[in-house]
């Protein structure tokens, strides 16, 4: 059983979050995932990414780092971490309700953290206001 993992930074610009798709997506394959499983972290990845342009830095310039590691063997697991050093989050439960949104166009679902919950198997969120915010997510592969 072994473990590999990788880091990445890269600017918080929404054309980024592509990006940290695809880099996701080949660095899970060595776990052998079916398409489904990579289209659910595809996607989650895809929310936390955004989240962290979008609520975490607000449209200003900044840092987002993305880490990957990947347990094989029996239990094969893919874990991710998104983290941003931004306006961070005051209160980290009314965030997670569906539907709640800070972004003042209107144009955002509220619905990011919920994606993420339902695409991943575990989740948890760190954050601190005026420092930043972490999302940890966990997939099973092959359950």
């Amino acid at each position: 059983m072994g473990c590999q993992s990788m880091k990445m930074e890269f600017d918080a610009r929404s054309e980024n979050e592509e990006f940290a798709r695809v880099v996701t997506a080949v660095f899970m394959s060595r776990l052998n995932p079916t398409l489904e499983e990579i289209d659910d972290v595809k996607t989650a990845v895809s929310e936390a990414v955004t989240n962290a342009v979008i609520h975490g830095y607000q449209g200003k310039e900044g840092t987002i780092c993305l880490k990957l590691s990947a347990e094989e063997g029996e239990n094969r697991r893919l874990f991710v971490s998104v983290q941003d050093q931004g306006v961070g989050i005051a209160d980290i439960k009314q965030a997670m309700e569906p539907m709640f949104t800070t972004d003042p166009s209107g144009e955002r679902s509220g619905m990011g953290f919920s994606f993420m919950e339902a695409f991943m198997d575990e989740m948890k969120v760190e954050s601190e206001p005026g420092k930043g915010t972490r999302v940890f997510m966990t997939k099973y592969i092959g359950r």
